[in-house]
């Protein structure tokens, strides 16, 4: 299966622009159906905001939409989708809110503050890896513990825990097309003294940031 980025979770962000609040929401959807819900329910909830600007993008079918919802065209909806874009985020909604402060902004300023609004938001939610991952457990012993944590890391993997007991154990998130190289050159790394077991196996959000 092909790896995706997605939002870890939910995100809220707030700027201030001259007086204007933008309050950034980001949220992981699977279909096009949760993202026209979760637009309802920010117009609802800020029925006397300026304005409720969205974004959203579905993976399956490539789907895009964006609203400017009343703010100069250009301004607001597709520089909020192009900060997702950029990001390779997929099955993502984000809807920003403003209230406008009584300065205008001028449209490089409304750009500039959604995209910035987006950016927040998507930061506080994370970002995850939608892929087949290897759950590894790693043995090794305290000498060789920087080495294998580097070679992990080079390989990309996700560190869930790791116990400082007799031996090193470290539990980590591998992609799986990244398992048999890792394996290979931990087993040269350590002259096949650390050893590594594949726990479990999914297709999966393992989150990166």
């Amino acid at each position: 299966m092909e790896s995706f980025l997605v939002p870890a979770g939910c995100g809220e962000a707030e700027l201030v622009e001259k007086r204007s609040r933008f309050i950034g929401r980001v949220w992981p959807v699977e279909n096009e159906a949760e993202a026209v819900a979760r637009i309802k329910e920010m117009r609802e909830k800020h029925w006397d905001a300026t304005h409720n600007v969205y974004a959203y993008i579905i993976r399956e079918n490539g789907i895009m939409r964006y609203s400017d919802d009343g703010e100069p065209g250009g301004t607001s909806g597709m520089p909020t989708l192009n900060v997702f874009r950029a990001e390779k985020i997929n099955n993502v909604c984000c809807v920003i809110t403003r209230y406008f402060g009584g300065i205008l902004l001028g449209a490089g300023g409304l750009v500039r503050a959604y995209s910035a609004a987006a950016k927040l938001a998507l930061d506080a939610a994370g970002v995850s890896r939608m892929d087949m991952w290897d759950e590894l457990l790693i043995s090794c012993s305290y000498a060789q513990y920087e080495r294998v944590r580097r070679l992990l890391e080079k390989h990309g993997a996700v560190f869930e825990n790791t116990d400082f007991g007799a031996d090193v154990v470290i539990e980590a998130m591998l992609a799986q097309t990244a398992t048999a190289e890792f394996q290979k050159e931990l087993t040269e790394l350590t002259a096949a003294t650390a050893t590594c077991d594949v726990a479990g196996s999914a297709f999966r959000a393992v989150r990166l940031r």
